[in-house]
């Protein structure tokens, strides 16, 4: 593997769940690969699970961990091809990114979609810029359109909870749209319903009121169902996030709280475990009673996540 931006980047996807699992065994099991080596993080955008879990991660590996928040502590970077920057941008990305490629062996960015033009969000320009001129290989921490370590970190958290029963029949996995108060991109929708395609072990529904349809490139293969009752039936994980629209890109099309999820919304499902990435909006995305309840997966969720990038980084260096 020599980028992590997709699912698409992931050759064996069983075998990297399998090497997550093994790392939260025998987290410095592999402590050496690491050695001498350096992470760069840059964050054009604030993060906190993100950040902490990758910075652990690279340490478990021996990697030395160095983060940038470009806003606050740099630049303001140019992205844009043949720019005339006589504005506020002060450096080109294409002069900025080989330096960085000197620097570490490994450059993981985050960045954050405008959600104001679609066509530049979707293009994913700022991480593919950094691809084409630092060199090395690049992990998105999350990037316009995707969140591709969250997403292992989803289907990793899946694999461990569902093992006793998935020889009998396949799980029911329903991505379920709720209420915010801003609006939100469509980064962790599009890439759960990715990467819960490429998994391919469930059933899966996405449940949202008209209007926040998603990017056929990724709901591909799962049923869209606008009654979010009928799409919680017998549903055995219940994945809870916002997004605003696709199609009337970066709008707020409803706010009914009735899309909250409450217990009662569970009460049709097979008991199924609650699952959301964080940071989350309690009584308006999801009630803290089922937050604070046993069906919540929220907190093993985001522990996951340290192994998830250990996963992904290691598969890098093993390749590279």
């Amino acid at each position: 593997m020599r980028h992590f931006i997709s699912a698409a980047d992931v050759p064996n996807l069983d075998a990297l769940v399998q090497k997550a699992l093994d790392f939260k065994k025998f987290p410095f099991s592999q402590k050496q690969i690491g050695s001498n080596k350096r992470i760069g993080l840059l964050f054009l955008n604030p993060s906190m699970r993100t950040r902490l879990s990758t910075q652990v991660a690279a340490q478990n590996l021996g990697m030395e961990a160095i983060v940038f928040n470009i806003g606050s502590e740099g630049w303001a970077l140019e992205f844009a091809e043949d720019a005339i920057m006589n504005g506020t941008t002060v450096e080109h990305v294409k002069d900025a990114a080989p330096i960085m490629g000197q620097y570490f062996d490994i450059l993981a960015i985050r960045t954050f979609p405008s959600l104001k033009s679609r066509e530049d969000d979707y293009s994913e320009r700022y991480i593919q810029q950094f691809i084409n001129y630092c060199g090395i290989p690049v992990v998105s921490l999350e990037s316009a359109t995707l969140h591709p370590l969250q997403s292992l970190t989803d289907i990793i958290t899946m694999e461990e909870t569902i093992a006793p029963w998935t020889e009998t029949r396949r799980p029911k996995v329903v991505l379920s749209w709720a209420p915010h108060v801003k609006p939100l991109p469509q980064c962790v929708a599009n890439s759960f319903a990715q990467w819960v395609n490429k998994w391919g072990k469930a059933d899966f529904v996405i449940t949202h009121p008209e209007g926040y349809e998603l990017d056929t490139a990724f709901t591909n293969g799962a049923t869209i169902e606008h009654d979010q009752q009928k799409a919680l039936q017998d549903a055995d994980f219940v994945y809870v996030k916002n997004w605003s629209s696709y199609n009337d890109y970066g709008k707020i099309l409803c706010s009914d709280p009735a899309w909250m999820l409450t217990t009662a919304s569970l009460n049709v499902t097979r008991k199924a475990r609650v699952m959301h990435c964080l940071p989350v909006r309690r009584n308006v995305e999801l009630s803290s009673e089922v937050l604070d309840s046993p069906a919540s997966l929220v907190t093993q969720q985001a522990s996951n996540r340290v192994w998830a990038a250990q996963a992904v980084l290691h598969s890098i260096l093993e390749a590279y």
